[in-house]
């Protein structure tokens, strides 16, 4: 299997660019699904250790249904498939850029939850269109085990997203693992108060706000993903989560821009148009380099071939 690895922002991509599992035709919907629910084991080989680690995002490349598409993509992790990804769709340009197969200027990828635009300015610097983000829930305060209450918004960016405003600890590396213990435990709390998405599904990412290390930022956050990794980059979907909620409490005027800072201090640029739907288009630019091209070897004797789960 032939992969490629990059960062965005810190936070890494790997694409899949050879020898993933055929998911047939139909939708990039329908075949996320089969995905998931066919071939988690690859998802898990792919990403986990002993090739990857929990933090690595998968992007599987498929033929787009849209012929206006360069490509379409599946996001992973080990756990499940992600709607949508923006540091990941960073790395997908820059990866195809290094690739030879686009240039600088605009280009549409198909994703599950729709069609993104991207903007190659450079070798590295992607700007992202992503689709309609909106707040579904203002104000949710839920008892938090050890902490006591907790009040956030719910949010769409192309995934469920818990906002948190005022986080009551320093957004800094060395506070990685209580961060990723209090995000894991408002999780919990958000599951055991049966606080969902629309149709029921699982609020998966948490974030927290504060104020920024750099003058030029707005805003710091740290984001707890699917599993228990922490994003390293702000997170662009979960930076679109953030615009909505902006642009719903007036925060933030169309087209303005606003500077996201991430735990470990690296940065998106970020703004909105208002969306069709009452919610907000946000686009999201941020750099990404390659780091590495490799061809993953799946000997059938190995124990571990499939990923070591936790």
């Amino acid at each position: 299997m032939r992969v490629i690895d990059s960062h965005t922002a810190g936070e890494p991509t790997r694409v899949v660019i050879e020898g993933g599992p055929d998911l047939g035709t139909g939708s990039l919907a329908e075949r996320a699904r089969r995905l998931e629910a066919e071939h988690m084991d690859f998802c898990a080989s792919v990403v986990l250790e002993p090739r990857g680690h929990e933090a690595i995002i998968g992007a599987l490349l498929v033929p787009p249904v849209d012929p206006a598409c360069v490509t379409g993509v599946i996001y992973f992790n080990n756990l499940q498939n992600l709607g949508m990804c923006g540091h990941a769709t960073i790395g997908l340009a820059v990866t195809l850029a290094h690739m030879g197969t686009i240039e600088p200027g605009r280009h549409k990828f198909e994703t599950p939850v729709g069609v993104v635009e991207v903007d190659l300015l450079d070798a590295n610097t992607v700007s992202v269109v992503n689709i309609e983000a909106y707040r579904l829930h203002k104000d949710v305060t839920v008892e938090v085990a050890g902490h006591g209450p907790v009040t956030g918004d719910v949010a769409w960016g192309g995934n469920w997203f818990f906002l948190v405003k005022d986080c009551p600890l320093d957004l800094v590396p060395e506070n990685i693992r209580p961060l990723t213990d209090l995000t894991l435990r408002i999780r919990k709390a958000l599951e055991e108060a049966g606080v969902t998405g629309v149709d029921n599904a699982w609020i998966d990412h948490i974030e927290l706000f504060g104020p920024p290390k750099d003058p030029a930022a707005q805003s710091r956050n740290f984001v707890l993903c699917p599993g228990e990794a922490y994003d390293r980059s702000p997170c662009g979907t979960g930076c679109s989560a953030k615009l909505a909620c902006l642009a719903a409490d007036g925060a933030l005027a169309p087209g303005e821009e606003w500077v996201q800072e991430s735990v470990i201090g690296s940065t998106y640029r970020i703004g909105y148009r208002p969306g069709v739907s009452g919610g907000v288009i946000p686009t999201i630019t941020g750099q990404a380099f390659v780091t590495s091209e490799a061809t993953l070897i799946f000997d059938p004797a190995d124990p571990y071939r499939f990923g070591i789960r936790g």
